[in-house]
């Protein structure tokens, strides 16, 4: 059974699970990774080179939404926070001041907090950082858990390769995941790394040896070598099979070993940053209950994707909590003064239109019109390209014939408004004097400037209609092993 959850995960959090209903949590937040060290230093002496901050999605901001964190702690709202935490807390404000490191951590305390609430007696928590924070972020933790009787259990280093890196210093070539349980009793499956022909001689060599005195012997049995806290595994190559082109996917490997660890078959794992879904995924293939929460609807429509994989019955059986069910909660997306979801209307539109198979356009500046792109095929080895703008209000005449433009200069086919408001008599009529074009492999024509309404997403689950060549996720592996192309919706 798997949930996903569209939203904050805080509120959803709070809101939407219950005390000690998780066998297992795993996150992997954004890292605050952008932010150099020296910067850090600067904010501790109080001035922060904003020139410098990189705008990226994994650095955070000393905003409004920082401040009601913040406030929330210190006052201990409605008695969440252990005294740790709010000690912690008003310290760092002492030496960090309030800069965007220290919104990092306070947001981090917020949902940690959760995260240990919504944690069975018996549950672990795995969470995923690098070194930039991860010093800060284990005061964070040990203030949540060590203080109400968890324990920390392991600083497990993710160990890769890679072939970049500044000359001036040593090659980054890992990541940091702690390992923290609410108890001393807790749930745990030894994980054992295979012999090679090597181990297996060095094996014979220290039972010959061993009497001697000389040798340090551990954990070895017909099962391999019990794992360490160092895991070598590689990161996703640009020609890996499960690799999605999403910008912080964690390897299929690297979860398994966490999930097949820290819970059995039948328990729930949650991922509160479910990005991508891998920890869906590998927890669905491992026979696991999930809940994903994320943010943003274009990681919800990959992982949807994603699980078609699985076949139409475990597709069928996700439930998906938060995405807009009628007019009303429609507007409420669209009306969200976050910044941090200010596209996400215009993501949902694009996503439910397309069936989750368009680009969406993220840039957070100008877009040029566009917000999203959709290549759909032509014939056997072509394609063509739709461009989609959303609306959430403030349409009229000259909006198509500015998407009418836009479609030109992009070298488009065809062009979709997707519109919250009910057009206008005028509008229609600059979209029908647009023309029309004829598809050769459908063998009819279509309007080339088309007007869709939210309305009828909802309503009459309006979809577009065009086979699509282009596919979110390049490939998908099913749960036999074998590789095959994701079928094309019609």
């Amino acid at each position: 059974m798997g949930i996903l959850y569209y939203g904050d995960n805080l509120e959803i959090l709070r809101n939407k699970i219950r005390d000690e209903t998780v066998d297992l949590c795993y996150i992997d937040p954004p890292f605050n990774s952008k932010r150099s060290y020296f910067q850090i230093y600067n904010a501790i002496g109080g001035q922060q080179d904003k020139a410098q901050a990189q705008a990226f999605i994994d650095t955070w901001q000393w905003d409004t939404i920082a401040i009601e964190g913040h406030q929330q702690i210190i006052s201990n709202f409605e008695g969440r926070f252990t005294r740790q935490s709010i000690e912690l807390i008003r310290g760092l404000e002492l030496i960090l001041d309030k800069c965007d490191l220290f919104a990092y951590l306070v947001s981090m305390t917020l949902r940690i907090t959760e995260i240990y609430r919504v944690l069975k007696p018996t549950g672990s928590f795995y969470l995923h950082c690098d070194p930039t924070a991860s010093h800060y972020l284990k005061l964070v933790l040990d203030a949540v858990f060590c203080s109400q009787g968890g324990d920390f259990q392991n600083e497990i280093i993710w160990h890769y390769r890679r072939w970049t890196g500044d000359a001036r210093r040593f090659l980054r070539m890992h990541d940091v995941i702690f390992f923290y349980t609410k108890a001393e009793k807790h749930i745990f499956n030894a994980q054992y790394t295979q012999y090679t022909e090597k181990s297996l001689k060095r094996k014979q060599h220290y039972h010959t040896r061993i009497k001697g005195n000389d040798v340090y012997v551990t954990d070895i049995d017909e099962r391999g070598v019990k794992e360490n806290d160092v895991w070598l595994i590689p990161v996703i190559n640009s020609q890996a099979k499960e690799r999605l082109g999403y910008p912080t996917q964690k390897p299929e490997a690297l979860l398994e070993k966490i999930i097949s660890a820290s819970s059995n078959e039948g328990d729930t794992v949650l991922d509160a940053y479910c990005g991508c879904g891998t920890t869906v995924a590998v927890t669905e293939r491992l026979k696991r209950n999930w809940i994903g929460i994320d943010i943003t609807y274009h990681s919800i429509g990959l992982i949807l994707r994603r699980m078609e994989s699985f076949g139409e019955n475990v597709l069928k059986s996700i439930k998906v909590d938060g995405i807009p069910r009628d007019i009303d909660a429609a507007k409420a997306l669209a009306n969200r003064q976050d910044d941090r979801v200010r596209k996400e209307f215009e993501k949902w539109a694009v996503l439910t239109y397309t069936n989750n198979r368009a680009v969406i356009n993220t840039k957070k500046g100008a877009d040029k019109g566009i917000d999203g792109v959709v290549y759909f095929a032509t014939g056997a080895d072509t394609t063509e390209r739709m461009v989609i703008q959303v609306k959430s209000g403030g349409v009229n005449r000259s909006v198509i014939a500015t998407l009418h433009g836009d479609m030109e200069r992009e070298n488009a086919k065809i062009a979709t408004l997707i519109t919250l408001d009910e057009p206008t008599k005028p509008m229609k009529e600059e979209a029908i004097n647009a023309g029309l074009y004829y598809h050769p492999l459908m063998g009819k024509n279509y309007d080339k400037i088309q007007i869709v309404i939210v309305r009828e997403l909802i309503e009459q689950e309006k979809r577009l209609e065009l086979p699509l060549s282009h596919e979110v996720l390049k490939t998908a592996t099913k749960q036999d092993g074998s590789s095959s192309q994701l079928k094309m919706s019609l």
